[in-house]
């Protein structure tokens, strides 16, 4: 999708500079451009011709609702759109300002200190993904779903993995997948799992997802491997709930066994957030998981508060560096320092690192340069149905 057919929202506060950023705008071929003098006039503006904002530049200081409460209720509104924020604010505090925005779940491209120039406008530009045909009509109404209509869905097997694959930096050879819950809802199409995931845990009902997640994607390890002859594991989330049943891990053998699956080839992802909760009973079923032979990943790694703590005290043979380091390395010294440390930590431990969110070549020159073993991202391929992974996992083998 070229400029001309982005629709863009500038937001800014002075009209001089907002000018100058709609002029670069026209200078890169944008031609459908709205603007506004603040987070108020926006998000009105936003919710107005939902869905046909892509992206929007917005700067932070200004009078009335500022950028920050602006996030806040694009957030709210579960709008999905792409932000670039502009401002001429110190570094650090914009390094903090992008790190709340998307912990809000806001999707951002990234983040331009003052003055804005046409190169650094163009870059982040270019990370944008447009949306699916299917995705752009689900407007937030439409996202708009109970506990009980997931509940639901969940006796009705309407949820299912959907697989993104994980290559080798050095030939990019596939070496696995992770899986990812989606909800194939019967009139709203493919859901993403922000629509579900806070609901579920938010009523204590994110361990039936979990297990769902486990037995599907167990099996279709088991048939990759046997009747495709596919060399490759598979990653899951897994949820702090889960963590919390002593009897978690003997399940997860069980499942494995029963699909003759090895667990060297099954690999358990677990969030910071999720290994400190209950502290002595995620140990006792991580400690069993390792002893199985189930490979242990640190997933999002330097998002949390104690990420150092968890490898000395899990076994982990993996780490998955957090995207917003991978995506910002280029643009922030601060995410460069954590991105390189993170690598050369791994290296030292033995274990095996992972760049998530590689969507540029740039990123995938970037992390290859310093030493990354793995690679998970939009350049490579996005998450797909596990009929659609596997025409594509035999393409490259026979490209």
């Amino acid at each position: 999708m070229g400029l001309s057919e982005l629709k863009f929202l500038a937001v800014e506060d002075h009209e001089f500079q907002r000018g100058m950023l709609l002029k670069m705008l026209a200078r890169l071929g944008a031609t459908q451009v709205s603007t506004a003098a603040d987070g108020r006039a926006a998000l009105d503006i936003v919710k107005a011709s939902y869905p046909t904002i892509d992206i929007i530049i917005s700067d932070l200081d200004m009078p009335g609702m500022d950028g920050l409460e602006f996030m806040r209720h694009l957030s709210e509104a579960r709008i999905p759109v792409a932000i670039i924020l502009a401002s001429a604010l110190e570094s650090v505090l914009l390094d903090s300002v992008e790190t709340m925005t998307r912990a809000y779940g806001v999707k951002i491209l990234g983040v331009i200190q003052k003055p804005i120039t046409i190169e650094k406008l163009n870059a982040l530009i270019k990370l944008h993904v447009p949306l699916t045909e299917s995705q752009s009509r689900l407007g937030p109404s439409a996202l708009s779903v109970t506990i009980e209509e997931i509940v639901q869905g969940l006796a009705n097997d309407e949820f299912e993995p959907f697989f993104q694959p994980k290559v080798l930096l050095a030939n990019r050879s596939i070496k696995g997948a992770e899986a990812l819950a989606r909800w194939r809802h019967p009139q709203k199409g493919i859901i993403a799992p922000y629509a579900f995931i806070g609901l579920l845990e938010a009523h204590n009902q994110i361990d039936e997802l979990t297990w769902i997640m486990l037995r599907k994607s167990i099996a279709f390890c088991s048939e990759w491997r046997a009747k495709c002859h596919m060399d490759v594991n598979v990653s899951v989330n897994v949820s702090a709930k889960s963590l919390a049943d002593v009897h978690f891990a003997d399940h997860v053998a069980e499942i494995a066994h029963g699909e003759n699956v090895d667990p060297r080839n099954m690999i358990l992802e677990i969030t910071e957030s999720a290994a400190t909760t209950d502290v002595s009973h995620a140990l006792e079923n991580l400690s069993r998981l390792r002893m199985k032979g189930f490979g242990l990943s640190v997933d999002d790694y330097g998002t949390g508060y104690s990420s150092l703590q968890q490898l000395t005290r899990i076994a982990f043979t993996e780490i998955k560096i957090d995207q917003s380091f991978v995506a910002n390395a280029a643009l922030q010294q601060s995410a460069r320092i954590i991105l390189e440390s993170s690598l050369d930590m791994a290296k030292k431990l033995g274990i095996s690192s992972v760049a998530e969110g590689v969507e540029t070549q740039d990123h995938w020159d970037l992390v290859r340069q310093l030493g990354c073993e793995l690679a998970q991202g939009y350049l490579i391929a996005r998450p797909v149905a596990a009929s659609e992974f596997l025409a594509w996992a035999r393409n490259q083998r026979s490209g």
